[in-house]
């Protein structure tokens, strides 16, 4: 039986999606509060990898088990299981041949920014504090130059394992929610760090420190030396895969 969930997670407290030795992951809870009510070990596969202190409001993940158990059982158990800032939003069947990777159109990023004076002890773990004054529609104006298909090498990290740089973005831009700036993005797929290095960028634009001209130059130079800093991982959230069908998965 295949199954497919959809996950919600707080990264703060752990080291990323997958799994590692010794290092609290959510593949590695996700893992073991399945493995504890199935009787015998799960591989989990994800949409995607999230780093260290990176968060999820949408995360796909999929599973095969020889174990014939009603889902909603399996859902009840494995959110009692799970862990500290994890929950299992959604569990049903999935397609035999479903991959929660490979299947996925799109994927879609926020990356929050606490633009003011002093932190707060509220955004602390889910925004990147920022003091100085941000020109956000300078800002808002780079952001939308990154729409289409373009070689995103200035905007990888140095250990980036992706055999192609080329990405099409189908949405960049940023808004106001609560006084907080959010950049969101949408894409087919993103290279290791891609959304945490354009902000980084952006930022420098908001301040002045590069035109938006500059911004732009990026994407033809091709060189990560050349963009700014890659900025925190508390910022990020993943928010949503999609895919062809409405939901993560089809019900059987």
């Amino acid at each position: 039986m295949r199954l497919a969930m959809v996950v919600e997670y707080d990264g703060t407290d752990y080291f990323g999606w997958q799994i590692q030795p010794d290092r609290p992951t959510v593949q590695g809870a996700l893992e073991k509060a399945l493995s504890t009510i199935l009787g015998e070990a799960v591989r989990l596969e994800a949409a995607g990898r999230t780093d260290a202190g990176v968060h999820a409001r949408g995360q796909v993940a999929a599973f095969s088990t020889e174990r014939s158990i009603e889902p909603s059982s399996l859902h009840r158990g494995v959110n009692a299981l799970c862990g500290r800032g994890i929950v299992v939003r959604d569990l049903r069947r999935a397609a035999d041949d479903f991959d929660p990777r490979r299947n996925a159109r799109s994927r879609s990023y926020e990356y929050r920014i606490h633009n003011a004076p002093w932190p707060s002890p509220f955004s602390a773990r889910y925004a990147w504090h920022v003091h100085t004054a941000l020109d956000v529609a300078a800002m808002c104006h780079a952001a939308k130059m990154l729409v289409g298909e373009h070689d995103f090498s200035s905007f990888q990290a140095s250990d980036c394992d992706a055999e192609n740089p080329i990405r099409r973005v189908l949405e960049s831009d940023l808004g106001d929610d609560d006084g907080e700036i959010v950049y969101r993005v949408t894409a087919t797929a993103f290279l290791r760090h891609m959304v945490r290095t354009i902000v980084g960028t952006l930022a420098e634009v908001g301040r002045h420190e590069r035109s938006v001209e500059d911004f732009q130059a990026l994407l033809v130079e091709r060189d990560r030396t050349r963009a700014g800093p890659t900025a925190p991982p508390q910022g990020l959230c993943l928010m949503r895969v999609t895919y062809a069908e409405p939901s993560a998965a089809d019900e059987s």
